[in-house]
């Protein structure tokens, strides 16, 4: 059910083969000819990237060891899904006839990519590196237009957040509840440092991992109890949205605190959230194994919902969830889920940046979702995001190099009657995330 946006982060967590040492070493070559292995390799990019041309008949064994294929293609599908199909080869400048610089345009903008080509016989390709992707006369209200235009419920804000509050840059819907996923669990880091900061725990505390759930990339077939520090959890849960660590934690730091601290962080519904769902107990509900329990659970009030799953608690536990149900569409994310508006967001993120907690936003920055080449105007960029079946969530935490300034985007997307496109929300928060990293405010 909450499914971190794994595909939006690995896309751009690789940096693309940056030179090996052995090229790095190598002595100036002679200029190039005019159909130097750099200026055919070049030319080949646009059909590389758009599948015509083989991954290993392009690319040298040793970039293949370190960047596999599918982890290739995930790039390069994020890149495609934010700025459009490759078209064009603007430039290709070398002045070895190896390495070199290449523009090379997509529909909605031009990337700069550095390109290395092999000294071996089949000059392939050793090194590929995109360090930035311009999109000319970009705005928010276009990119306003776009999202309004999805199917379904959305909505965003971009806000700069300040010692006066926060201060709406661009926004639509901004204060409509929507299913968020595992964004929520942003309000669970921010109550376990506000215990640290307590006294109650300490970040080193070593705990057992004591209650497993589904899409675990941390925790997936863990030995149970094994010991395992708060940080780590707190890392797992954030970076690759572990629901493993996600549900220690809640029972670790319990439920009505958490709850709490959603209320003191400004959360417009709290209602919505509470009980406060483990993800097994969501996972759970959802599914065909507890058909007699869900509609009871909807229609009942926080209270009544707080005894149906302490009554429960035997049931509702991971050996019971239907997984089967989950893979054809939607199911029930208007009345079980996890809610925040754009505007909850915004106001929990002034709360977690109040913090000043270096260790909570390293948590948030070890997958920044978008990666290096959309990061690039930014000194710091936290991020979390939520999915399922119909809801997609995305929200960042910046400070902007120019002029250290710090910023809020969240964008959500939710369609009860259909799944929704990840790659589509990916491209237009990163051009959101691009244009308040280069606007004057």
């Amino acid at each position: 059910m909450t499914r971190l946006l794994a595909s939006a982060a690995i896309a751009a967590a690789i940096a693309l083969g940056a030179p090996s040492a052995t090229l790095a070493l190598q002595s100036p070559a002679p200029a190039p000819a005019a159909d130097s292995a750099f200026d055919k390799r070049a030319a080949q990019l646009v059909d590389l990237l758009n599948g015509k041309i083989a991954f290993a008949d392009y690319f040298d064994p040793s970039f293949q060891q370190a960047i596999p294929e599918a982890q290739f293609k995930t790039f390069t599908t994020s890149l495609i899904a934010q700025y459009g199909t490759p078209v064009a080869i603007d430039r290709a400048t070398s002045t070895s006839g190896r390495s070199g610089t290449v523009q090379l345009r997509f529909e909605r903008g031009v990337a700069t990519v550095l390109l290395d080509v092999g000294v071996a016989a089949d000059e392939r390709v050793t090194g590929l590196r995109v360090t930035g992707v311009a999109v000319a006369n970009d705005s928010f209200g276009k990119v306003a237009a776009e999202i309004a235009a999805l199917p379904g419920k959305t909505g965003f804000l971009v806000a700069e957040l300040g010692d006066s509050g926060i201060r709406p840059l661009a926004s639509a819907n901004a204060d409509r509840q929507f299913a968020v996923g595992s964004t929520i669990k942003l309000y669970i880091l921010d109550e376990l440092e506000a215990q640290v900061t307590a006294g109650k725990r300490k970040w080193s505390d070593v705990v057992p991992l004591s209650h497993f759930s589904f899409s675990s990339a941390g925790t997936a077939n863990w030995p149970a109890d094994t010991p395992v520090t708060l940080q780590t959890l707190a890392n797992w849960m954030i970076s690759v949205s572990d629901n493993g660590a996600t549900d220690t934690l809640i029972h670790l730091i319990g439920r009505a605190p958490i709850e709490a601290r959603m209320r003191a962080a400004g959360h417009s519904d709290p209602s919505r959230n509470i009980p406060l769902l483990t993800t097994v107990e969501a996972f759970a509900l959802k599914g065909n194994n507890f058909a007699d329990l869900r509609p009871i659970f909807i229609k009942s009030e926080d209270a009544a919902q707080r005894r149906l799953i302490e009554a429960n608690q035997d049931r509702l536990v991971l050996q019971n969830v239907d997984g089967v149900s989950f893979i054809d569409g939607p199911r029930f994310i208007d009345s079980l889920e996890w809610f925040a508006s754009p505007n909850d967001i915004a106001r929990l993120m002034v709360d977690l940046r109040a913090r000043r907690s270096e260790t909570l936003l390293a948590a948030m920055a070890i997958n920044n979702g978008v990666g290096p080449v959309a990061a690039a105007n930014w000194k710091y960029l936290g991020y979390k995001g939520g999915s399922e079946n119909g809801v997609l969530s995305m929200s960042l935490l910046g400070q902007r190099k120019s002029d250290e300034k710090w910023f809020v985007i969240t964008a959500s997307w939710n369609n009860p009657a259909a799944n929704v496109d990840t790659g589509l929300l990916i491209g237009l928060v990163t051009r959101l995330l691009a244009i308040a990293g280069k606007a004057a405010s």
